[in-house]
């Protein structure tokens, strides 16, 4: 007997140790992430490893049913915690129980557990919901879009919002499972694999999988009538396309452009290394957007992209974000040159390719194109604010940033700079610091001056991005563009390479 009161004693002595000294050491998780640019958006406290959400959707009059399930991993003691939402929710579970939920500002879903979240455990939230999505505007917009035929949802930096809870900023990422119901005839496009279809009492369920880390402004969803392309690159690739029925006379332009996503994803590999993803592809929904995005392993385009004809630049710069911006993505959303930048130099090493302008040629043309007084120069790629974070300057300057770069670190290192940074940092998160501790690295150089001046300084550098021991072009001397109104010839690619500009120009 004394031996087995020694024994309960010590059990008891662990239970007391194990257990937190005081519910005030339970706190609730921020409102946001604390990014600069859009305060609330994201919510702290908390990390998501995967969505399981599984919907039923009615395309004639937009009426949404969904179930979302998230694993998430709790960063401090909780004792609530958000997610970032605008449908009405009906109930949400914790661990399986009944939680208490709110809502407070635009978008944010206060959950309030039965039982707090100790800090390193992992919980299982389920929120069931509803909603007509297009009805709902958060900061006087949505990023739903209607078509004549159903819906998509697609929208940086924000568009999960209207059709799932999350914790929406790109410092989060998580896998996704995404399973629709829709009335038979109609589709479902998603992100990833599709893993199964499914039929019964004139609904058809959809079954798409993403089992690579994504973040939630990447995650898409279209339904309606579509034409299907499946097909594999000549690297064994699958490719899923899909275009509306509807899409007039744009219809043939953007097959031309979309059905050579497998050839330029191909291609784009011999520059960024391996492709990230399990699939690729893209779709063309009868919407009257005029933006691209570069929506995970299944781009989102417009249309309006095509309506000048067929654009293969806009596909290769979307493409190229699957490298730059979606496995490698941003920490915050001032980094955004590390996606545009980039992206827009794909564009310049394409027109290369197709011998419309080289690199340099397409830098030189940019340079003096805009005088120093031009407001194209106040704007500051490494940092230009949430109200220029799409502006022409992040993506051209940006790309002539990268353009100066190569000239001066040598085509050697940079074009090992350019393979190696997405595959060092796959599937995780970085900054424009660390981008460039990594270049120092790789080239051996300092580039803090160059770094300053190209993304960093609000006036235009004193001389363009020249290669070291070039002469100076006098289209590259200071003033340039200014007086003489002598400019470069414009590189045959530049006009397609412009008609991307509204690539992210969600309207609000």
């Amino acid at each position: 007997m004394r031996k087995r009161l020694i024994v309960s004693a010590a059990s008891a002595l662990s239970l007391f140790l194990a257990v937190p000294a005081s519910a005030s050491d339970f706190q609730p998780g921020a409102a946001g992430v604390g990014d600069s640019y859009y305060p609330t958006y994201g919510n702290g406290g908390y990390n998501v490893s995967h969505y399981d959400i599984r919907l039923k959707y009615q395309p004639t009059t937009d009426e949404l049913e969904g179930t979302t399930t998230i694993l998430a991993t709790a960063t401090q003691d909780l004792s609530r915690f958000n997610l970032d939402f605008a449908l009405n929710v009906a109930e949400v579970r914790v661990n399986g129980r009944l939680a208490a939920f709110t809502t407070s500002g635009e978008q944010e879903l206060e959950i309030t557990p039965a039982r707090p979240i100790a800090k390193g455990s992992q919980a299982t939230v389920v929120v069931r919901y509803k909603g007509v999505p297009s009805t709902m505007k958060k900061y006087g917009f949505t990023a739903w879009l209607r078509t004549p035929d159903g819906a998509v949802a697609a929208g940086e930096p924000e568009s999960a919002w209207w059709w799932f809870p999350s914790n929406d900023h790109p410092s989060d990422k998580a896998t996704f499972d995404v399973s629709v119901l829709v009335p038979d005839g109609n589709q479902v496009i998603s992100n990833g694999i599709l893993t199964g279809t499914s039929s019964q009492a004139g609904w058809t369920r959809y079954t798409w999988r993403e089992n690579k880390p994504q973040a939630t402004y990447l995650a898409t969803l279209a339904v309606g009538k579509f034409d299907v392309t499946t097909d594999t690159t000549p690297g064994g690739l699958p490719v899923y396309n899909a275009y509306s029925k509807d899409l007039g006379d744009n219809a043939d332009a953007a097959r031309a452009s979309v059905e050579r996503t497998g050839e330029l994803v191909d291609w784009l590999s011999g520059y960024f290394g391996d492709y990230p993803f399990s699939s690729v592809g893209g779709y063309v929904p009868n919407v009257q957007t005029g933006f691209a995005l570069e929506t995970q392993t299944r781009v989102f385009y417009s249309p309006r992209q095509f309506s000048r004809g067929a654009n293969t630049s806009v596909v290769v710069h979307e493409l190229a974000h699957q490298w730059y911006g979606d496995s490698v993505s941003l920490s915050r959303w001032s980094d955004i040159w590390l996606n545009e930048g980039f992206a827009r130099y794909s564009q310049f090493l394409w027109s290369e390719h197709e011998n419309e302008g080289t690199a340099q040629e397409l830098a030189d043309y940019v340079y003096a194109s805009h005088p120093a007084d031009d407001a194209f120069w106040t704007v500051k790629p490494g940092d230009p604010g949430a109200d220029n974070q799409f502006s022409g300057a992040v993506y051209d300057r940006g790309a002539v940033a990268i353009q100066a770069l190569r000239n001066t670190v040598g085509d050697e290192a940079f074009f090992r700079i350019l393979k190696g940074w997405p595959t060092e940092r796959r599937y995780g998160n970085a900054t424009i610091p660390e981008f460039q501790a990594y270049a120092e690295k790789v080239s051996g150089k300092k580039l803090g001056d160059l770094f300053t001046t190209w993304l960093f300084t609000a006036a235009k550098p004193a001389t363009g991005p020249v290669a070291p021991g070039a002469a100076a072009a006098a289209s590259l001397a200071p003033g340039a563009g200014q007086t003489d109104g002598q400019l470069p010839a414009e590189p045959k690619s530049w006009k397609k390479i412009q008609e991307t500009n509204s690539l992210h120009d969600a309207g609000h």
